[in-house]
């Protein structure tokens, strides 16, 4: 499963990235890695807003499909 079809307040684990190196390293340098827990805050306009570390992001639509998570 994505990140794109958790629900808002909901928090899982990261199961990996899929997608280009860039990409993967810009989810690393947020804390988004296998095993961390994220929290999906909200969605606004197409843009997720994430709770990772205690921090909040905003990623669009493309990184929050590339995030595999276990629910």
């Amino acid at each position: 499963m994505v990140l794109s079809k958790v629900k808002i307040g909901q928090t899982v684990v990261v199961k990996g990235i899929e997608g280009k190196d860039k990409m993967k390293k810009f989810l690393f340098s947020l804390g988004c890695y296998e095993g961390e827990e994220i929290t999906l805050i909200s969605v606004l306009a197409g843009n997720y807003v994430v709770n990772i570390k205690d921090s909040r992001y905003a990623i669009d639509a493309k990184m929050a499909k590339s995030i595999m998570i276990e629910a």
